[in-house]
């Protein structure tokens, strides 16, 4: 009969770098690893995982050095991909703290996530009370149609709002150019353009509309302020049974900015 081995008190550090400490050993393929970093045990694993450092901690901040899992009911995966909630969680946390993303979408810089949401777990909690659905449209995340001008996703910022809805605010600076929004230079008649992006829901489409011509930025903006607050009070109208009351009451006191 061979002698048991004893491998309490042995160290590693898994792939994410993280130190584990082996607390328990019952046998080979019961063991418990302790993660001191975030005095968190995992138990009942393999002594080949902990050699082969492939125990992972759930509160070891995996999703660009923020974001973490935690422990609760809400997961990552089932059925072979990832679940809608996670996806969305790690989008936001993408926006916020990927590089790459803000070579593409510079409006997102300086943008950040309240701690609370670099818990999947809190964000899972949240969404579950605040995630609905309208027929045939997709919904987004928004953080700043509450709160105009907002940087930060929090329980108190964020809300679900139909994609239409959300592309009623997308901004493209770089398109844009020195000129406000809604504002172009017709350098053939050294004019100002007025337009605006509207979505027909009649024909399921967007479509641009020109609000004339004139000679100042400021009288382009001031044509194009009034149409877009004037459409906005119009698409509110359309989701007003359909959407929270605390998004129809934005969307309908919204006030579009020449800084916007």
């Amino acid at each position: 009969m061979g002698v048991k081995v004893d491998r309490v008190g042995e160290e590693n550090y898994n792939k994410f770098g993280s130190k584990m400490v082996v607390v328990g050993y019952r046998k080979y393929s019961d063991i418990d690893v302790y993660f001191p970093e975030y005095d968190w045990t995992f138990k009942g694993a393999t002594y080949q995982s902990f050699k082969n450092s492939q125990i992972k901690c759930p509160y070891e901040r995996t999703v660009y050095g923020v974001g973490y899992i935690g422990e609760g009911k809400y997961k990552c995966r089932e059925n072979g991909k990832n679940t809608r909630v996670y996806d969305t969680w790690h989008h936001m946390l993408t926006r916020c703290y990927n590089p790459k993303y803000h070579k593409k979408h510079s409006t997102y810089k300086n943008c950040e996530v309240n701690e609370e949401f670099h818990n999947f777990q809190n964000f899972g909690e949240w969404d579950s009370e605040n995630y609905y659905q309208i027929e045939g449209g997709r919904m987004c995340l928004d953080k700043d149609i509450l709160l105009k001008g907002n940087k930060i996703y929090s329980a108190d910022t964020c809300i679900y709002v139909p994609e239409t809805i959300n592309k009623l605010f997308t901004k493209s600076d770089k398109k844009r150019g020195y000129y406000p929004i809604g504002v172009n230079y017709h350098k053939a008649s050294e004019k100002f353009i007025s337009q605006c992006n509207i979505y027909d829901f009649e024909e399921n489409k967007t479509k641009k509309i020109h609000l004339g011509c004139y000679d100042s930025t400021e009288k382009a903006f001031e044509v194009y302020k009034e149409f877009k607050e004037r459409y906005i009070k119009k698409v509110a109208n359309y989701y007003k049974d359909k959407i929270p009351s605390k998004l129809y009451d934005s969307l309908y006191n919204y006030e579009v900015d020449i800084n916007d």
